[in-house]
């Protein structure tokens, strides 16, 4: 049940079993299988979910909206009649800022003081609450992105682990559809700049040996931006980005940082005179385009997406279109990643969740996840574990042109690569 929607009727249910849950939701081995209650966070007719978003950071960016697509999906599924008859209880997501120290803090109150079953969405560029959440064993879903997605058990990235460890595999869609843009990676060269992190360190890493393996010359790859602040002045990085390894200005150019980063370096090559390809993982979003300055930055630049673009006529992104407009007061709003991001991560989660039967309990969620598939999803088709240890290989590339998006390379599917 979502906490704005929950009726009075609900919440004495929910205070009548207070008692008979007590010692369980003390328990430091949730996961016991038993009656309804021997599980944190579920009781009889509900289960308890919350979520971790960077909702405010330091440099303004906000991933906000990850909050409005869980409350959709689980919304939708609530609707549906639950999971298995329990309503989904989405106390919403606590705000870490960006911050190391806040989202440890906020995966440590969300388990022993909210006490719930699941985090579901996780989406930050920091996730030092992983370690504690994987000890809790607490199934926890967001965008692969980090390495906490890529190993642990109760860690799931709604479209697998986008930055695995030796032995892992590497999704080729950015390469594969940069390639298709420029009519081939044969002969071409791509430069590669990222945040000073540890998400656009292993980003560098990870694009790097993808662009090679596609057939591009990497002429430069360094995660050299500072990842607390954005620089006022970016004439260095530019000068390095455009004498590459050989002295001449590479065909492309992709930022593996968020959008003010994005803003500033793309404004910056395109007044040097840049003319080769320019392209991001982040800026997908039809409300940046409402400032002028920020459009004219972004304008010709292609988004790397990792799920069906908002343009497709398919079905499943119909409804998900549906579901965002009802969770938003029945008025249209602009869409954007991060819905996608809590969208999918809550309907991993539910998808599982429906797959482990009634008698829901940690380890009857984890045994289910390790049998669970299902295909032809916004992300393409799912698998678990596969997805915590690869990706599901799929993806598109949409292109900001004219003040809209266009899609230039179709949703497909592309066979991953070893990580080496």
């Amino acid at each position: 049940m979502l906490r704005p929607i929950r009726t009075l009727a609900a919440a004495a249910a929910a205070l009548a079993l207070v008692s008979a849950c007590n010692s369980a939701s003390k328990s430091t081995s949730p996961g016991k299988p038993g009656a309804a209650g021997d599980s944190r966070g579920v009781s009889a007719d509900s289960i308890k979910v919350g979520g971790i978003v960077s909702m405010t950071s330091a440099s303004g960016y906000s991933k906000k909206d990850t909050d409005l697509g869980a409350k959709a999906r689980y919304l939708r599924a609530n609707a549906e009649g639950g999971i298995n008859g329990r309503k989904i209880d989405y106390i919403g997501a606590e705000d870490d800022g960006q911050d190391p120290a806040k989202n440890l803090a906020a995966a440590r109150k969300l388990v022993q003081q909210d006490k719930v079953f699941a985090v579901s969405p996780m989406s930050s560029v920091t996730f030092s609450g992983a370690d504690f959440l994987e000890q809790e064993k607490v199934p926890t879903f967001g965008w692969g992105t980090l390495p906490s997605f890529c190993g642990p058990k109760y860690i799931y990235g709604f479209n697998g682990c986008l930055v695995p460890t030796p032995g892992g595999t590497l999704n080729q869609t950015w390469p594969e559809g940069i390639g298709k843009v420029l009519g081939g990676a044969q002969g071409k060269t791509v430069a590669i700049i990222a945040n000073d992190s540890d998400a656009g360190k292993f980003g560098v890493r990870t694009f790097q040996q993808g662009f090679t393996s596609a057939g591009f010359k990497v002429s430069y790859a360094k995660a050299s931006v500072p990842a607390t602040a954005v620089p006022s002045d970016w004439s260095a990085y530019v000068k390095e980005l455009l004498a590459g390894s050989d002295g001449k200005a590479p065909d492309a150019i992709v930022s593996v940082m968020q959008t003010p980063n994005n803003i500033g370096l793309f404004t910056a090559l395109k007044r040097s005179g840049y003319k080769g390809l320019l392209s991001d993982p982040t800026d997908y979003d039809p409300g940046l385009l409402a400032k002028d300055a920020t459009k004219q930055a972004l304008d010709g630049v292609y988004v790397l997406l990792q799920f069906e673009p908002f343009e497709s006529t398919d079905p499943k992104m119909v409804q998900f279109k549906a579901d965002i407009k009802a969770a938003n007061g029945g008025q249209d709003v602009p869409l954007n990643m991060h819905m996608m991001t809590g969208y999918m991560s809550a309907d991993l989660f539910v998808s599982v969740a429906k797959k482990a039967g009634k008698d829901l309990t940690v380890e009857s969620f984890q045994a289910a996840a390790q049998g669970f598939s299902d295909n032809a999803t916004l992300v393409g088709d799912r698998s678990e574990p596969k997805g915590q240890k690869d990706s599901f290989g799929c993806g598109a590339l949409v292109q900001l042109k004219n003040g809209a998006y266009e899609v230039s390379v179709p949703f497909k599917c592309y066979e991953p690569i070893p990580f080496k």
